[in-house]
């Protein structure tokens, strides 16, 4: 019998999880090539203008990331079963059904086909989800305090403005209208924000490296267009999935 025949395909993925997900995928590597050129500056000696130009286009592209990391927030909620938290995150009498199952069949050396995430994939998609969105909050903050860019750069420029006069003076990289001891303490404020950002960005380059290993690891063995299906909203599969059984 030909096996190709035996195959049934099932939608899994709607055109809005598809636009997300590649949307994600460029901000997020645009953010991360930008991201190394600014804090390689020094060494690549960049001017200060050339600092604020990198930093202002910094934020321009987390717009982006963070109102599509919204949306997909809100896709959790109102979206197709596969694309709601209930089926990401690990959590739930039905997750530990499937996890125990998995990794039962795991160890028998067969594979358990599922719709949406397995039971690891949707640890490695809670912790992408959690590292995108702690990047997101300390990116904003930190677009407010070095070149005072929405939402939180006028909230900033007042707080260290010598006086409400002088705000529409205070400028990235300079002193004109500053009141330094307030810039201090804007400051002293942000460093917390910075340094997660900067061990955010190791942080979820690692996981990014962990996912596409999974995710050719888990093509290579189960062969059910997993990363076809980013393009198509589809999968194969020779049996029924057990997230379709549910």
């Amino acid at each position: 019998m030909n096996t190709e025949t035996s195959l049934q395909e099932y939608r899994v993925w709607d055109r809005s999880i598809r636009w997300f997900h590649w949307i994600n995928v460029l901000s997020v590597l645009t953010l991360m090539a930008i991201g190394l050129v600014i804090m390689n500056s020094k060494a690549l000696g960049i001017t200060d203008d050339g600092k604020i130009l990198l930093k202002t286009w910094h934020v321009y592209v987390g717009y982006v990331f963070v109102l599509n990391l919204l949306w997909r927030i809100v896709m959790g909620f109102v979206g197709n079963r596969y694309s709601r938290w209930s089926a990401i995150l690990p959590l739930g009498q039905r997750y530990k059904q499937q996890r125990r199952a998995f990794f039962e069949r795991l160890k028998q050396g067969k594979e358990l086909g599922f719709m949406g995430h397995n039971p690891l994939a949707r640890w490695m998609v809670t912790l992408l989800f959690i590292m995108l969105t702690t990047m997101a909050v300390s990116g904003l903050v930190l677009g407010g305090t070095d070149v005072y860019k929405p939402p939180f750069g006028s909230y900033f420029k007042s707080w260290v403005a010598e006086s409400p006069e002088t705000v529409s003076q205070v400028q990235p990289y300079s002193d004109v209208g500053v009141n330094e001891t307030a810039y201090k303490e804007m400051r002293d404020f942000r460093s917390p924000f910075k340094e997660v950002h900067e061990i955010g960005f190791f942080v979820l380059a690692a996981l990014v490296i962990l996912h596409l290993l999974g995710v050719i690891i888990t093509e290579c063995r189960e062969r059910n267009g997993l990363i076809s299906a980013m393009f198509t909203g589809r999968k194969v599969f020779r049996d029924k999935p057990v997230d379709l059984q549910d």
